[in-house]
């Protein structure tokens, strides 16, 4: 007749900390590599461009708004350009320049202007998250966890989660995802959670890091005729 012979609860305790250091280290040591690799693309980052879909769920209508475009990248010294052109289902243009947000709709020939003003490192900050941003620059705004490995069309990717450590930033957006390519050091998808179960999820392809990209990218074409408006007057 066999013996059973039960294992010491206090065994098991000892077994399972030990797998979940050793997982945490794990994950410590993959979030520190995907971090470098970032620092690595943003010392020598110039200009992205790249294609996206943007979809934007409101979960209270349960519904789904999709944009597609081409969003550009600038780094001019110590300065963060970015244009959005987008083509569906409406044409409008997004452009951050010179510390102002702009946003041109051609079928109404109107520009409303957003001065940054006193929030400009913070609008920034997420401008260049995944594009140009350094992974010392995401872990000075956000508690930043690996999420593991995910391959997106292809890519071999780390997720990364982000919470804001600004209560005043977290109020919008709870958490952020960040989809980083293994290979290069920069994001190919991205999802911002908002606290009312809202989200917005990008995913960007065809992306070219530090092709030309020519001064006329970054100015609106607008008309004669072009209405600018302003929030604040």
């Amino acid at each position: 007749m066999r013996q059973r012979f039960a294992i010491p609860a206090g065994v098991v305790l000892i077994a399972a900390l030990s797998l979940f250091s050793r997982a945490q280290s794990a994950n410590s040591a993959a979030l520190d590599n995907v971090l470098k690799k970032m620092d690595s693309a943003s010392a020598s980052f110039q200009t992205a461009q790249a294609d996206f879909v943007w979809d934007q769920y409101q979960k209270v209508v349960d519904e789904t708004d999709t944009q597609k475009g081409t969003v550009y990248y600038r780094r001019p010294g110590k300065e963060i350009e970015m244009m959005a052109d987008i083509t569906q289902p409406d044409r409008k243009s997004v452009l951050y320049k010179d510390g102002k947000l702009q946003v041109y709709q051609p079928k109404i020939d109107q520009v409303m202007v957003y001065p940054a003003g006193a929030n400009r490192n913070e609008l920034e900050s997420y401008l260049v998250l995944g594009f140009g941003g350094s992974g010392v620059d995401l872990k000075r705004s956000f508690d930043v966890s690996y999420e593991g490995e995910e391959t997106v069309d292809n890519i071999a990717t780390a997720k990364l989660q982000l919470i804001p450590k600004s209560e005043k930033i977290r109020n919008n957006f709870s958490k952020i995802f960040l989809w980083i390519d293994l290979s290069r050091g920069i994001s190919v998808q991205q999802k911002f959670m908002q606290t009312q179960g809202d989200y917005r999820l990008a995913k960007y392809s065809a992306i070219r890091v530090n092709a030309k990209v020519g001064n006329d990218v970054f100015q609106l074409k607008t008309t004669s005729k072009t209405k600018i408006v302003s929030p604040r007057g």
